[in-house]
């Protein structure tokens, strides 16, 4: 049996009668990427406007007596709807439809079969899987990869059929019908019982899916294909958009351009040319940079050397700084007998750490350096660096290292 979303996709609102409800769990995504599992129930309808997902679109969201329903699934012939309010089994009830979220799932899923069925037309460019998403949707095509002429004749011609205004039907087979031989299909469920739901598109192409469209080409209002990304196993995503979010994604970009044009002091047309120049300038300031860096490094490591505090343990912590500047002090230094303690960062946050001197010293000290510091690091011939996330106990590790010296002084 075909639910009243699949019978109407257009219906919004729908009273029907609760079948059954059982304490149920949903698994939902939480903050920080973690799973969390809510306690509720799952409430069977009679029949319901809401619908489960398949065939790549993801299910609705609606409400039952203002009880929000936070997923729709469907098992076997019936759809369960997960509340976290039970619902009386035999009580009469009404049930609403997210129609933004509906309109959206419809727009984007007649949008899929139009472009597969021009993209085969055109090309012989088969679709072998495809994805609702968030915001953009994704077909994936059995080729390589597919050309920007392709895409534009694509684009133009599905754009061509929705100002045609082809009408869109829906009709059920029997599994025996002679017609289902010639209707496009990947395949039916598992679970699937009773009739085929095919979905025609006008002179363009029959579909079998259990998905909620529209019922004129004329509702997708425009397509517009985005580009094509290397896919998986030799295949082509193309990514689209349909209807409403063709104009979402208008309004984001004329955003972008304006806050550009208020940024780059220029017009639209020049904003490439003006983030050119601005990365050049970049690229140069960070050579001029580097190189003054480098001077500094050399000219740190020879006021350090001829230091009358020169000996045992010598520390140095400057605020800008990398790991290359920290090496090159080291490296001109050149000391096998002296530990030197360099930082660079924040000096009570995060940083960048450098251990030099004797091997066995160093080998021996570094990971305690790194445990004082709260950090990690690694290390080899006298040397052991890494990051640390707490500079202000460096002091700390500076007693640690003038005990360390010393004990080994007294042992001599």
């Amino acid at each position: 049996m075909a639910f009243l979303c699949q019978r109407d996709s257009y219906a919004r609102e729908f009273t029907t009668t609760v079948v059954s409800c059982s304490p149920a769990e949903l698994q939902t995504d939480a903050s920080g990427g973690k799973k969390e599992v809510l306690s509720g129930f799952h409430v069977v309808l009679e029949d319901t406007p809401l619908f489960p997902e398949g065939g790549g679109q993801p299910d609705d969201r609606g409400t039952i007596d203002d009880i929000s329903v936070l997923r729709v699934t469907r098992r076997g012939a019936q759809a369960d709807h997960f509340t976290q309010t039970p619902l009386s089994p035999g009580s009469q009830v009404q049930v609403r439809v997210d129609w933004e979220r509906r309109f959206d799932h419809m727009q984007q899923h007649s949008g899929q079969h139009l472009i597969t069925a021009v993209a085969d037309h055109l090309f012989g460019l088969k679709t072998t899987s495809w994805e609702l998403g968030r915001l953009r949707s994704v077909i994936e095509l059995d080729s390589p990869s597919v050309t920007a002429e392709q895409v534009a004749a694509i684009e133009q011609s599905v754009n061509q059929k929705i100002r045609d205004r082809l009408p869109v039907t829906v009709r059920e087979l029997s599994l025996d019908d002679p017609e289902v031989e010639q209707v496009r299909g990947r395949g039916l469920p598992d679970d699937h019982a009773g009739p085929i739901r095919v979905v025609t598109i006008e002179g363009v192409d029959s579909n079998m899916c259990c998905g909620t469209h529209v019922s004129n080409l004329s509702d997708l209002q425009v397509i517009k294909i985005l580009g094509t990304e290397k896919g998986k196993k030799n295949k082509s995503n193309l990514i689209f958009l349909a209807g409403n979010r063709v104009l979402k994604w208008m309004e984001r970009s004329h955003g972008s351009e304006k806050a550009l044009t208020a940024l780059l002091k220029c017009g639209v047309e020049d904003h490439v040319e003006a983030v050119k120049k601005l990365q050049n300038a970049t690229k140069l300031l960070q050579k001029n940079n580097l190189n003054l860096l480098r001077d500094l490094a050399v000219h740190t490591a020879h006021s350090l050397r001829s230091s009358p505090d020169w000996g045992g343990v010598v520390t140095l912590h400057r605020k800008e700084g990398d790991s290359e500047f920290m090496n090159i002090i080291a490296n001109e230094i050149g000391s096998e007998e002296t530990l030197l303690f360099l930082t660079v960062g924040d000096e009570k946050g995060a940083g960048l750490f450098l251990l030099a001197g004797p091997a066995e010293a160093v080998e021996t000290l570094g990971p305690r350096v790194a445990e004082v510091l709260e950090g990690k690091g690694a290390g080899k011939k006298g040397r052991f660096q890494g990051k640390a996330t707490k500079m202000s106990r460096r002091a700390e590790v500076q007693a640690l290292l003038q005990d360390y010296v010393g004990t080994q002084s007294a042992e001599e």
